[in-house]
């Protein structure tokens, strides 16, 4: 932590400084419950919050703070990207697959929004839209035919960016144009879980902060959960765990990958340079193995600028070091601007990088949303909801089918990672030499 604070101020979620994670008032351990819920992040919460207005009695529990995890530490852009493309999918899991999972991610956007809109939480969204950059031109030009492709099978505002009109959307010369969607936008995300937390709270959702559930066991027609707190009798049990799975749901935690996730935040910076660097005020990615992605801060202040952290242990200088000079590789004039912030947190991987709903003896999991939680958290949150209450048509979804195949010699210790995302910086080395030949 002392060589941490050579290069950013606080190791802390830059969130938390406007919405600090905090505990719930305790509350007595019901001995039955209609529901029972791993997980008070984004999925649990919304689950918990569409049952409870069914009529449903639902206690969520929590290893930690409620939102401690990801949904507070994560970058606030409602993307649902989904990484292998329709093609890859399609090769896989079928054309039909393919098209519905495209699709899915449309309504689910839709559906956060109308859920933001409707239920006034206050998390400083704006439908900004995105922008992604192309290494080079061979590379845009392919992501100019999806773009026009989305455009015209989704109805999207989808368009490319050519690199003579660039400046107007990011002030760097490091792409060679880019891609531009108008249906991605930005939010706070610990202020949009505190509202989902106050949302949930009030329609008579049960949260237990720091009871960790330890085991789930059939106990006659019911489950039996034991918790940090004591036993408690569910006549369903959902799982929401994600990046922060462990022990409790073994079946669980082999077949998911916690994976460090990295964001620095900038010191307040001029209101000028911040005009000329994100003129449009845009969510931004690139089109990289390990890319950045990187937006202003709600109120237009800082760049906060993400990417996958090889680490697995303590909070070691290195990955700061690569964000920042990922940073200054964008943005030559911030190269002696300090870091106020730099944090980590879980995302979860599967064998198929794709999110899931599928049940296993009788247990429900909703998990696995592989980096782009903000959108498919609370759509499958609430999908799952329904399939607990057997509401057929609200619980369809492209994602609900076989569980993801369990990793070979995992167990819960990601040691093959940093490996893994060597493998990948070699790739993204040579597309970027083969790029700017």
């Amino acid at each position: 932590m002392h060589e941490q604070a050579k290069l950013a101020e606080y190791s802390t979620p830059y969130w938390w400084e406007a919405a600090p994670v905090r505990p719930v008032a305790s509350q007595q351990l019901a001995k039955r419950v209609d529901v029972a819920i791993v997980g008070a992040g984004y999925a649990g919460l919304t689950a918990g919050l569409t049952l409870a207005r069914a009529g449903r009695a639902v206690a969520v529990f929590d290893a930690m703070n409620p939102g401690e995890g990801a949904s507070s530490r994560n970058g606030g852009i409602t993307s649902g990207s989904i990484r292998p493309g329709p093609a890859a999918i399609a090769r896989r899991f079928g054309e039909a697959t393919a098209l519905a999972i495209e699709a899915e991610g449309k309504t689910a956007r839709e559906y956060l929004y109308d859920f933001i809109r409707t239920e006034g939480l206050d998390c400083d969204f704006r439908l900004t839209g995105e922008f992604k950059g192309a290494l080079g031109y061979d590379q845009y030009e392919t992501m100019a035919r999806s773009a026009d492709m989305l455009a015209k099978r989704l109805g999207i505002e989808s368009y490319a960016v050519p690199h003579t009109e660039q400046q107007s959307y990011i002030g760097t010369g490091f792409y060679r144009g880019g891609t531009v969607r108008m249906d991605i936008g930005g939010l706070h995300p610990a202020k949009f879980h505190a509202e989902l937390l106050r949302v949930a709270l009030n329609a008579g959702v049960v949260v237990h902060a720091q009871t960790p559930v330890t085991a789930v066991d059939r106990a006659g027609p019911d489950f039996s959960v034991a918790t940090g707190a004591g036993i408690v009798l569910a006549r369903q049990v959902l799982v929401c765990t994600n990046g922060y799975t462990d022990g409790a749901a073994p079946y669980l935690q082999r077949r998911l990958v916690p994976v460090r996730s990295r964001i620095i935040a900038t010191e307040v910076l001029p209101p000028d340079l911040m005009a000329r660097l994100m003129p449009r005020r845009m969510m931004m990615r690139e089109n990289r193995q390990l890319g950045f992605y990187y937006r202003p801060s709600p109120d237009g202040t800082r760049i906060l600028l993400g990417g996958r952290d090889s680490s697995r242990v303590g909070d070691p200088v290195a990955p700061t070091q690569r964000l920042r000079n990922g940073l200054m590789q964008l943005f030559p004039e911030l190269e002696n601007v300090r870091l106020s912030h730099s944090w980590f947190g879980n995302v979860a991987m599967n064998r198929d990088m794709l999110p899931r709903i599928f049940e296993r003896d009788g247990i429900l999991y909703a998990s696995g949303f592989c980096g782009s939680g903000v959108v498919w958290a609370p759509w499958l949150g609430s999908r799952a909801a329904h399939k607990l209450m057997g509401h057929e048509a609200e619980a369809r979804t492209a994602f609900d089918f076989r569980p993801p195949a369990a990793v070979p010699l995992y167990r819960g210790t990601a040691w093959f990672m940093p490996a893994i995302i060597q493998g990948y910086a070699l790739q993204d080395r040579f597309a970027m030499w083969r790029a700017r030949r």
